[in-house]
C-alpha cells in the first residue's frame, strides 16, 4: 500500500504563486509515473502534470504548461508542483497519485493510488 499525502495548497491572487508538495510512503512501492491531477467544483478530474519516476521527465496538460514545473526529490519519495501565474481557473483540489502504468496515462482509472487533496483557491 502506497500513502500519499499533500500539502502547499491556500488561497493566493491572481498572478502569484503557490508550491504543492506530495510525499510518498507505504511498506513499498514501485511506481512508474507520479502525479498532480485536479478537481473542480461541477467539473470532472482532470490531469495537470506526471512525471517519470526514473528519469524525472516531465508531462504537461496545454493549460498549464509555462506557468507549471513538476520535480521530484527521489531522496525523500517527493514530487512537488510550482505553480506561477496562477489564474482563478486554477482553482480547484489538487490530488498527487501514482502509477503503476507502462506509458503515462492521463486517464485517472490508470492511476493507482491517491492522496486526499489539497485546495487551490485562486482570486480575482
Amino acid at each position: 500500500q502506497v500513502q500519499l499525502v499533500e500539502s502547499g495548497g491556500g488561497l493566493v491572487q491572481a498572478g502569484g504563486s503557490l508550491r504543492l508538495s506530495c510525499a510518498a510512503s507505504g511498506r513499498t512501492f514501485r511506481f512508474n509515473y507520479m502525479g498532480w491531477f485536479r478537481q473542480a467544483p461541477g467539473k470532472e478530474r482532470e490531469f495537470v502534470a506526471g512525471l517519470t519516476w526514473s528519469s524525472g521527465s516531465p508531462y504537461y496538460v496545454d493549460s498549464v504548461k509555462g506557468r507549471f514545473t513538476i520535480s521530484r526529490d527521489n531522496t525523500k519519495n517527493t514530487v512537488f508542483l510550482q505553480m506561477n501565474s496562477l489564474e482563478p481557473e486554477d482553482t480547484a483540489l489538487y490530488y498527487c497519485a501514482t502509477s503503476n502504468s507502462l506509458g503515462l496515462n492521463s486517464t485517472t482509472s490508470r492511476w493507482n493510488y491517491w492522496g486526499q487533496g489539497t485546495q487551490v483557491t485562486v482570486s480575482s
